[in-house]
Order: C-alpha cells, then structure tokens, then sequence
C-alpha cells in the first residue's frame, strides 16, 4: 500500500503530466500559427513588390493624364477668348448698321405719320427764346 506522501506524490506527477500534455498540446497549436503568419508574411512580401509597381505605373498614367487635361483646359481657354473677341467684333459690325437701320426705319415712319402742316416762318425772337 501507498503512504499518503507517496500517494500526495503520484497525485502531484499525475497533475504534472497532465499540464506538461496541456502546454505541449498548446505550443504546438502556437507554433502551428506561427508557421501559418510566417508564410503569410512571405507570401505579402513577395505580392507587395508587383503591387508597388503597379501603383507606381497607375500614378505615373494618372499624372500623365493630368497633363493632357491641363493642356486642354489652357486651349479651351485660349478658344473661349477667341470666342469672346469675335462676339465683341461681331457685336460692334452688327450692331452699328442695325441701330442705324432702325433709327432710318423710325424717322420715315415718322415722317409718313404725320400730317402735312403747313410750314410758318418763325420770327427771330422766337428762334432765340424769349427776352
């Protein structure tokens, strides 16, 4: 038979033994992730290089674009001063005849909508004002 030490003892391995098995079990499933977040390292850092480039080339074609659109606005710009320089122009040939035109047109209607008044002399006081 067992004394109580021996059997305080066999309890105390037996406790022993099954923590041993916890911790093993444990650091296996720990070094199991470990190896996982390893290979994903590895396999980001050999993605990240193509990506980088890829980046690179989008920012290098957008900035090239930017350029091509920054030419464009400055030629548009360049038209819409043309345009308004010819509108300026055109304004000024039309409206000068037009205003003309109209003024001609305003005076003979005018002058057939009157009836003939027979035309007195004027006195020279009266062209002068009165004094």
């Amino acid at each position: 038979m067992l004394t109580g030490g021996q059997l305080a003892g066999l309890i105390v391995a037996v406790f022993w033994a099954i923590l041993v098995c916890f911790v093993s079990l444990v650091l296996l499933r720990l070094a199991k992730v470990l190896r996982e977040a390893a290979k994903l390292v590895t396999d980001l850092g050999e993605q990240a290089g193509p990506l980088l480039d890829d980046m690179a080339k989008t920012v290098e074609q957008a900035g090239e674009q930017l350029d091509r659109t920054d030419a464009i606005t400055k030629q548009v710009a360049g038209v819409t001063q043309n345009v308004s320089a010819v509108t300026t122009v055109m304004t000024s040939v039309v409206s000068g005849p037009l205003v003309k035109a109209a003024s001609f047109s305003y005076g003979v209607r005018k002058a057939l909508s009157r009836p003939e008044q027979p035309a007195r002399p004027q006195i020279p006081s009266q062209r002068r004002g009165r004094r």
